[in-house]
């Protein structure tokens, strides 16, 4: 093939990259907004994949072409993000790399603890951007240089499935297909500039492709949405996988998981053990609560939480709560509220003043324990009713109700709360009707009837079910609230534990297992601040106050109380109807065989991962030498190159194959299998046409035989670690033979024996 026509392939292939891109970037958009990162990102890719091009056309060697990408990419990043602070505007200094790996630390801890999609924050912008360059420059070696367009279509696609297994939603058919196209172009583009151009054309290459295509795209189009949908009460083993906590509302699939397992422990100081509060959610956008996005400051170096901001006249509770985390995994970190300080931290914790939460900053939650002080508001039954809701000065979002919101909300929380005469009583007046015999609870009522979410249409068929799970309680409350003019957010964080016969101090310790995450509102009142109710059916204690000289409510229906706090033996149990649910405390992660599980399954994961490429080698291997029985003497050759590659020796594209051959005899392979090998391969190569090949005179056999002594005679001669790297970890797999990458092995260290 000519310089032009091998120039021209490579251009092709450098468009079926940037379209793959492209197709791979779409689906990203579900998990961070749009913005100028896309048209950076891409104009990026276009730029360098552009640059490669050039750079090899030019003469320059592959890897220096690569190189030099590698240069210009961290070059193009930082002049768009960090041009300030970098030496010539594009040069990274020291102040800049600095810089890069706090936004790194931003945008991680961005995707950790927010809700897709995340709003495209610099530091986000700046992490996409980066990360679709460092793709483009994988992709631009492994499909350019190493020509192994299959490995560049692997990495495409795992990219492409990462928002989808993160933000489920129905499939993007024309990225699946954009996708799809180019991944089928790279590999038809590289089959034929291989060939070269003057090869003849095949029709049946071409409808074969076709033909492929149609029916991916037929079964991930027609036959996928047909399937069904997984179960999610067998989606875990052991109660592995439950031990997160979800920050967009979206808990149904956590509490139906089973085999519920302790996430934490809890002793306190207080007559009750209290809610834990983890996320909050005051941002409403119609289909999902979206968690708080506020700046926080550091644990130990910060204001701290702040003083409780209601007025002095109002009682304050205070107490000190003990919490050791036992089995989960989160950047939330569950708080008895409202707490005001913090200690026995370890890791970067910042606090949330606003909501008084606290979120881990490149930390998480295993292994922590520690030490939470509260003071909670505890206003009479006349403080709260002489409080306003309706006319506090708060953030106006924190009544939003999106456009388009059923008007069956609206019009049932005006008829419910018709007789109230202040908006405490209003807030208790929709809490006592949902706690009434009209509602019941269930995790699989809401999965039959279709409305398992917390949106407003979800809300809306929520009010005609009247069955569902604490998110349609919370979220209905909410909105409801929100209608009559109410500030109202959403907590998410777990309810009290089951309480067990140990005690620490004298005080009762309190189990809290995965089953009890849990959702629940709170309303705003001017002079005392956000106070939580309890709307979920059959769960908990219902928030109500006693009278200033200490008599009951004047609700006969109602227990006193002074916050939803349920007492140690409630917990989120299904009604007798729906016998199918998990139970609180049903089952001790730590006992039983199932407990074994979990570990079995690591280790046999771990095992398959690291017996993969073996594996792909071997049979690589096994068609390698049955083409080399038919008496194909490039097969047998490859055999031997792919042999010495995996072992660390270079096989670079410009040695003769006599000059291989008599490298390989030094290194340690027989002589006589390797000069047979080295006349076959030179008799194909340069025979006159219809010449009989060594191979086929003495049979395939005899280029199998030789090719196997002279990969055995090359293992042999090599240390055992080489062995065992060359097995677990086959180079070959990706570099080939012929490329400039398999000219760099060890082989200075093999000659060396």
């Amino acid at each position: 093939m000519s310089a032009r026509e091998r120039s021209g392939g490579q251009a092709a292939l450098a468009v079926g990259i940037f379209v793959a891109l492209i197709a791979t970037t779409l689906p990203v958009l579900r998990v961070v907004g749009p913005g100028w990162w896309v048209a950076s990102g891409l104009g990026l890719a276009a730029v360098l994949l552009t640059i490669g091009v050039v750079l090899r056309r030019i003469g320059v060697a592959p890897l220096g072409a690569t190189a030099i990408e590698f240069v210009l990419w961290v070059f193009g990043v930082t002049a768009m993000f960090f041009g300030p602070s970098a030496y010539a505007g594009f040069v990274p200094s020291p102040t800049t790399l600095s810089a890069m790996w706090a936004a790194i630390g931003g945008a991680v801890q961005e995707m950790a603890v927010g809700a897709a999609p995340l709003e495209p924050t610099p530091a986000l912008s700046f992490f996409v951007v980066a990360s679709i360059g460092a793709l483009t420059v994988v992709l631009d070696h492994v499909v350019l240089t190493t020509r192994m367009p299959l490995l560049g279509a692997v990495a495409l696609v795992a990219v492409a499935l990462v928002p989808a297994i993160a933000v489920p939603a129905p499939m993007d058919v024309f990225a699946f297909a954009l996708l799809a196209a180019s991944i089928l172009f790279l590999l038809r583009t590289d089959t034929r500039t291989r060939a070269g151009r003057s090869a003849p054309r095949s029709a049946g290459t071409t409808v074969s492709a076709i033909g492929i295509a149609a029916v991916a795209l037929t079964v991930a189009v027609v036959v996928t949405p047909l399937l069904p949908a997984p179960d999610t009460r067998s989606s875990t083993i052991g109660g592995v996988g439950n031990t997160g906590i979800n920050p967009t509302l979206r808990l149904g699939d956590d509490l139906r998981r089973p085999n519920p397992v302790e996430v934490l422990r809890v002793h306190t100081s207080d007559a009750r053990a209290p809610y834990l509060r983890a996320v909050t959610l005051s941002s409403f956008v119609g289909d999902v609560w979206r968690p708080d996005q506020r700046e926080s400051t550091p644990v130990d170096g910060g204001d701290g939480f702040g003083p409780v901001g209601a007025r002095g006249d109002v009682a304050l509770n205070e107490a000190d709560t003990h919490v050791e985390i036992e089995q989960l995994d989160t950047a939330f970190l569950p708080v008895p509220f409202p707490a005001t300080e913090i200690t026995g931290l370890t890791g970067n914790w910042g606090i949330v003043p606003d909501n008084r939460t606290v979120v881990g900053a490149d930390t998480f939650t295993g292994g922590q324990s520690y030490e939470v002080i509260t003071q909670a508001p505890r206003p009479s039954l006349e403080q709260i009713r002489a409080a306003t809701s309706r006319g506090a000065n708060v953030d106006p979002q924190l009544r939003d109700i999106p456009d388009g919101t059923p008007e069956i909300i609206a019009e049932t929380a005006r008829e419910i709360t018709a007789e109230a005469t202040n908006d405490y009583d209003a807030a208790a007046a929709l809490q006592r009707w949902f706690r009434s015999s009209e509602f019941s609870y269930s995790l699989r009522a809401p999965v039959d009837d279709g409305f398992d979410g917390a949106g407003v249409d979800a809300i809306a068929q929520f009010l005609e079910v009247r069955e569902g799970y604490c998110v349609h309680f919370a979220s209905a409350f909410a909105v409801m609230t929100r209608s009559l003019d109410m500030p109202t957010r959403i907590v998410i964080g777990y309810l009290p534990g089951m309480g067990t016969d140990e005690r620490v101090d004298d005080r009762l310790v309190y189990s809290v297992t995965s089953d009890l995450l849990h959702s629940w509102p709170e309303v705003y009142f001017e002079g005392i601040g956000w106070v939580p109710f309890e709307p979920t059916n059959s769960l908990g204690v219902a928030t109500v106050f006693t009278t200033a000289t200490g008599s009951a409510t004047d609700r006969p229906d109602q227990a006193p109380a002074d916050q939803p706090e349920p007492t140690a033996s409630t917990a989120p149990t299904e009604r007798p109807d729906t016998p199918d649910a998990p139970q609180a405390g049903s089952q001790n992660a730590g006992g039983g065989v199932g407990a074994l599980w979990p570990a079995t399954l690591a280790v046999l994961l771990g095992l398959a991962v690291l017996a993969a490429p073996a594996v792909a080698r071997e049979v690589v291997r096994r068609r390698t030498l049955a083409a080399a029985g038919t008496g194909d003497e490039s097969a047998a050759w490859r055999f031997v190159q792919t042999a010495a590659i995996d072992l660390g020796i270079p096989v670079p594209p410009s040695e003769s194959p006599r000059a291989f051959g008599a490298r390989l005899i030094a290194l340690g392979a027989p002589a006589e299998a390797m000069q047979a090998l080295v006349g076959a391969i030179e008799h194909a190569s340069y025979a006159p046409t219809g010449a009989v090949a060594v191979g086929r005179t003495r049979g395939g056999r005899s280029l199998v035989s030789a090719a196997a002594a002279v990969r055995a005679g090359l293992g042999a001669a090599s240390p055992p670690a080489r062995r065992t790297l060359a097995l677990l970890a086959p180079r070959s797999l990706v570099v080939r033979p012929g490329t400039d990458a398999a000219g760099a092995g060890s082989g200075a260290a093999a000659r060396a024996r």
